[in-house]
């Protein structure tokens, strides 16, 4: 397996990789350090032909507190990471730049990890905020510690939801009209109850029933699963998730350059945290 600074990667079971964010002291945040260590690990178990299930895990307490707004670590889009996508712009001033930046960071690697080839779990405990539902929603299947709590706070900060916006999608739309305009943090029973999580679990217990899942889907033919998975998502895109998820972050840039001419910074400074609550440079 290779080595990242950011994630970590095992095999707790025969055809099953396991990425761990591994951040714990930020919450596993995530920064564009962990966003193309992320992706790297995915696509090595992509490659891999011995890995047919993938987890997606966060180091304790916490799966994820979202995305890193305190800009920590490397921050040169196109030089000191690969770029994967194809909007470049990224040193542009303005809504170009931030659009091209949150393009290829937000939008597009997540597209990339929901339409990986292979089945992933998300195993998720303590707190997943705001882009920390990005990376849970990515997966195929989502296992919940029954501590788990589940928040999209960003209608706070100005902007409408996070940038993959899918919340109609698991949630339903009264349900995640609510989840966005409360900013409330729901239980991982109300996630169940609503359809988006699969399955909730004794802390202690969830990692072992997300490895033992994980190997029961490994025991069917490769080919098939990704014919599955393929079907179910394509059934999705017919019925017009990708263009959603597309408008919505149109609309999500808008609000960037509302706050920025309001505030002079992309979110409004009343939903932040004191230590990020600066004007944008």
């Amino acid at each position: 397996m290779s080595s990242y600074d950011t994630v970590l990667v095992d095999t707790p079971a025969e055809g099953v990789a396991r990425i761990t964010m591994n951040r714990p002291e930020a919450r596993n945040a995530q920064n564009l350090d962990m966003t193309y260590d992320l992706n790297a690990a995915f696509d090595a178990a992509a490659q891999d032909d011995t890995v047919k299930v993938i987890i997606l895990a966060g180091a304790d307490p916490h799966f994820s507190a979202g995305h890193d707004l305190r800009r920590t670590g490397k921050q040169g889009l196109g030089t000191d990471f690969p770029v994967v996508g194809h909007w470049g712009g990224f040193a542009e001033p303005g809504a170009h730049g931030r659009m091209a930046r949150e393009q290829e960071i937000y939008l597009q690697i997540t597209r990339r990890w929901r339409n990986l080839a292979k089945p992933t779990i998300a195993a998720v405990q303590g707190r997943c905020i705001a882009g920390g539902l990005m990376l849970a929603w990515a997966c195929d299947l989502i296992i919940a510690s029954d501590d788990a709590t589940f928040c999209d706070p960003v209608v706070t900060m100005g902007v409408c939801g996070v940038e993959w916006f899918v919340h109609p999608w698991e949630l339903g739309a009264r349900k995640a009209k609510e989840f966005l305009f409360t900013a409330d943090a729901w239980s991982a029973e109300e996630a169940h109850r609503l359809g988006m999580v699969n399955h909730v679990i004794a802390r202690a217990d969830m990692m072992d029933f997300t490895v033992a899942m994980a190997s029961k889907i490994a025991s069917k033919p490769a080919f098939a699963l990704k014919m599955t998975k393929e079907a179910v998502n394509r059934s999705m895109d017919a019925m017009g998730q990708q263009t959603a998820i597309d408008q919505a972050f149109a609309l999500h840039q808008l609000c960037h350059a509302h706050n920025q001419q309001e505030f002079g910074m992309a979110v409004d400074p009343g939903g932040l945290h004191p230590s990020v609550r600066k004007p944008a440079a």
